[in-house]
Parts: structure tokens; C-alpha cells; sequence
């Protein structure tokens, strides 16, 4: 296993600190103040990030009925995790969690306490490399049957168009009809223009490295898919209860026909 390096910020442990989590170190805790005072709409956007998972899974366990989740760049356990939202409302789901951050390894046996009806189990393995992702999952899930692939807050990490693409391509030709797909992505629109010198001081000190796009980028994963409404929106508004103000951060969820 990869050691854990105390000296560079990495962004599960920002993300934890911008969350009010205690899995992090100065050295995160300096660098997550730092973005904040450039950014200080950042620890909204982790909130509403969570929160836009909680809502997700609660739709996709419950109305849409799916019973198997497939949650990539999982980041460090805090409350209402995938399988605690899905396992709620269906005892049975089967949740696969899948990173390649060494902390949030230690922290996997956190994310496998399943209900006694269903299964929790934890791949570590790259976005990158799909075949890994897949093929870890395979020990828990059932292809033939609908999942819902949740990519929260990773595609952002893979800085090349194409190589995003692809992946998502992948993963959505993998799985069958039925299937979800559930992307949050940090954006410079939606009132995130300050983002911009944000993530430049934080590419240069800390890992991995991190990108936002745009809305039509965004748009382009879920491509021949079928948007579930509101579609493609600022992540606090989709399913908001009430009025809801908008973060840099798109999210989207999509039926594959």
C-alpha cells in the first residue's frame, strides 16, 4: 500500500477539513484556509456536494429503484455515506466504494458496515484505469442488472477531455440498461470566477492536481443519455426542497436508455 506523505496537501484530507471531518493534517488544514480566503464559497460547495449525494441516492434507492451503487472517488466516510442512504431505504442494496488515496483505505472498514441484508465492499484501484474499477466491482455487483455509478467530484482530477471521455464512456457502455449515472463537477460558471487563481495556488503545492469545465463539457458525459429532471444544474438545486441558491458545482443524474 501506498504510504500517506504528511508533507503536501492532498485534496480527500482539504475536502474532509473543508467538511469539519478531523481525517487531516496542518499541512491540509493550511492549505484548505488558504482556498477559502481566495474562494470562500468553497466549504458551501463541499456541503452542498454531500448533501447533493444524500438526495441522489435517496432518488435512485427509492423511485428509481436501483439496488446496486458503484461510488468512484469515494473520499474519506462522514455521515450519509452511499451505502447508509441506500441500505435506509432498501436493507438489500449492494454498494461497491472504490479510491486510490492510501488515507482513505485505512478508513475503508468505515465504509463496509453493511446491513445484514445487503453488501458493502471497497476497490482500490484509479479512475483512470477502468478495467481495474470494473473488474473490482465485479466481486460485488451483477452487471446484467442496473447500477448506479456515482462520480462525485472525480472527473475533475482527469485533467485531459478525452481521456474523461472515454472513461465515462466506458463505464456507462458496462453497465446495462437501466443504469444511472450521477457526476458532480467544480465549474468558473455559476458565480465561480474567483475559482480560477484558487485552483492555480493549489495545483502548484498540493495532489493531485484538479481542473474545473464548463457547462457544456459537463453536458457532454451524459450525452445520449436521459437527464432526470431538473437535468444538468447547480448541485443545490437538484431535488432542492424549496428555493435553493446556486454553488459552482454542476451536477446531473442520467438514465441510460
Amino acid at each position: 500500500m501506498t504510504s500517506i506523505d504528511k508533507s503536501v496537501p492532498h485534496n480527500a484530507r482539504v475536502w474532509d477539513y473543508w467538511l469539519g471531518g478531523k481525517d487531516n493534517f496542518d499541512v491540509d488544514r493550511r492549505m484548505g484556509d488558504s482556498i477559502r480566503e481566495m474562494f470562500p464559497v468553497i466549504s458551501d460547495v463541499a456541503g452542498h456536494s454531500r448533501r447533493f449525494l444524500r438526495r441522489a441516492v435517496t432518488y435512485l434507492a427509492g423511485e428509481a429503484g436501483v439496488r446496486q451503487f458503484l461510488d468512484i472517488g469515494t473520499g474519506l466516510p462522514t455521515a450519509n455515506n452511499t451505502h447508509e442512504v441506500a441500505q435506509k431505504i432498501e436493507p438489500s442494496s449492494r454498494i461497491v466504494y472504490v479510491d486510490n488515496d492510501p488515507l482513505v483505505l485505512v478508513h475503508a472498514r468505515a465504509l463496509l458496515t453493511s446491513s445484514p441484508e445487503g453488501v458493502t465492499d471497497y476497490v482500490d484501484a484509479d479512475v483512470h484505469h477502468v478495467d481495474e474499477v470494473l473488474s473490482g466491482a465485479g466481486r460485488t455487483l451483477d452487471f446484467d442488472q442496473p447500477v448506479a455509478v456515482m462520480m462525485l467530484g472525480i472527473l475533475n482530477f482527469v485533467l485531459d477531455d478525452e481521456e474523461a471521455g472515454q472513461i465515462v464512456a466506458e463505464l456507462v457502455e458496462a453497465v446495462p440498461s437501466g443504469s444511472y449515472l450521477a457526476i458532480t463537477h467544480p465549474t468558473v460558471e455559476l458565480g465561480g470566477e474567483m475559482n480560477v487563481l484558487a485552483m492555480e495556488f493549489y495545483n502548484k503545492r498540493a495532489r493531485p492536481r484538479i481542473r474545473t469545465r464548463d457547462r457544456a463539457q459537463i453536458a457532454a458525459f451524459v450525452d445520449g443519455l436521459d437527464l432526470v429532471e431538473p437535468g444538468l444544474i447547480s448541485a443545490p438545486q437538484w431535488h432542492a426542497d424549496g428555493a435553493a441558491a446556486e454553488v459552482p458545482l454542476w451536477a446531473v443524474v442520467a438514465r441510460k436508455p
